[in-house]
């Protein structure tokens, strides 16, 4: 059996929410430094594509504090000229802390909202993410004016359709997951063929009837670039037992004939629990790279193999029994 685009049911982003597709486009990297003052051809690439009867990238993935803001910029300025939105198409974003004091506070939340929705040129967020709250302590989260009671406001009035969290630990999704406030979470770092650390907070998000989105399946490049040796693993120094199983694998999929960047990304879309996947792209080349990456038709035998080569569960960045705080 092999991997194919069509060989899953079409995915929702929230309970009843929009139709998305199993890729979706990363933005942590549009900025003005490393892009000008226009919007990217990835971007616009995307947007041809999406009156496509089956379009690759139907869902947009930025953040208020992405690229210094030009993310969201970039992203609404070409949709101006696009004259909106096309149909097919999401976008989500994310509350971000003040970038100067890093305050959380509600009404710095709104101010977050009030930019993203200026810069985006959208009355109202499909989906919103309360972004990183592993910056602040559990009580402060769900104070009075803290960021979540903001968040389900916002939800209340109408301004944003659905509301998610976005973060790093994953015993700490987990527990946000668990007060039943959310209609979607994001991992990144955490489910990839080297580290299964968010597999538990996966499936209690999935019981709970909340969309999964797992970011970072390259682990900030260490299983795109090889053979490349990697020096990191999700932004730290990588550990000896990850660095060789991501050899093993790859000397694996070479023998096989796959990329091993083309399994670290299906393992990811296949799994029928992550309603999408987020690839950061910076170009048009890449969008096309990374459509054509998912079709890659890869022999069920090969995920098994893989599945044997993972690296400890100690060396994951949240190994099996952590807690948060």
């Amino acid at each position: 059996m092999t991997n194919t685009p069509d060989a899953q049911p079409a995915r929702t982003l929230g309970s009843g929410g929009p139709v998305v597709s199993r890729l979706a486009l990363g933005t942590s990297s549009w900025s003005t430094e490393r892009f000008g003052t226009g919007p990217i051809d990835a971007f616009e690439t995307v947007l041809d594509m999406a009156d496509a009867s089956a379009p690759d990238f139907t869902l947009i993935d930025t953040s208020n504090e992405y690229g210094a803001q030009a993310s969201e910029r970039f992203i609404g300025d070409a949709l101006r000229r696009r004259g909106g939105l096309p149909q097919s198409m999401v976008v989500q974003t994310k509350l971000d802390r003040d970038p100067e004091t890093g305050s959380f506070a509600s009404a710095r939340m709104w101010r977050s909202l009030m930019e993203s929705s200026a810069r985006l040129g959208l009355e109202s967020i499909p989906m919103m993410y309360l972004h990183d709250p592993e910056h602040i302590s559990w009580d402060e989260a769900f104070a009075v004016d803290g960021p979540v009671q903001a968040l389900v406001e916002m939800k209340e009035k109408g301004l944003v359709e659905r509301i998610g969290i976005s973060g790093g630990p994953a015993p700490m999704l987990q527990r946000y997951v668990e007060t039943g406030r959310f209609d979607a979470v994001i991992t990144h770092n955490r489910f990839t063929l080297v580290d299964r650390s968010a597999e538990e907070l996966i499936n209690v998000a999935v019981d709970r009837d909340v969309t999964v989105i797992n970011a970072a399946v390259y682990g900030g490049g260490a299983l795109a670039k090889w053979p490349t040796p990697p020096a990191k693993y999700a932004y730290s120094p990588i550990k000896p037992e990850t660095a060789a199983a991501i050899t093993a694998m790859g000397e694996l999929c070479a023998a096989a004939g796959i990329s091993l960047a083309d399994a670290a990304l299906q393992f990811s879309t296949r799994d029928s629990r992550i309603t999408s996947t987020v690839v950061g792209v910076t170009s048009a080349e890449q969008v096309l790279k990374a459509a054509a990456s998912d079709r890659v038709a890869i022999p069920e035998s090969l995920w098994a193999q893989l599945d044997e080569l993972v690296p400890p569960a100690a060396t994951w960045v949240n190994p099996p029994g952590s807690t948060w705080p």
